[in-house]
């Protein structure tokens, strides 16, 4: 196996495994969040609405750490900066 296969496969590698790892913390946190929120509307209805806003924006900032991921798994995949290294 030459050089190349082996970034090109090192990089498909490390782009699965940071979209698995990236994508799990966020996903326990966003259930963990909507599980509290739930709880606290039902102890207080009267809240619902700051209570859903506030919901919404923790929620739009767990997110952003699944698509950082995302974007880095792309990079690796489509822009890797390894292969300026080995191609000369």
């Amino acid at each position: 196996m030459d050089s190349i296969s082996i970034v090109a496969l090192a990089s498909i590698f490390a782009a699965g495994l940071a979209m698995g790892i990236g994508s799990i913390g966020p996903a326990l946190g966003m259930g963990q969040a909507i599980a509290q929120a739930l709880a606290a509307i039902a102890q207080q209805p009267d809240e619902r609405n700051s209570l859903t806003r506030t919901l919404f924006v923790g929620l739009a900032m767990i997110e952003s750490i699944a698509i950082y991921c995302f974007v880095i798994s792309m990079i690796l995949i489509f822009a890797n900066p390894f292969w300026g290294h080995i191609i000369k």
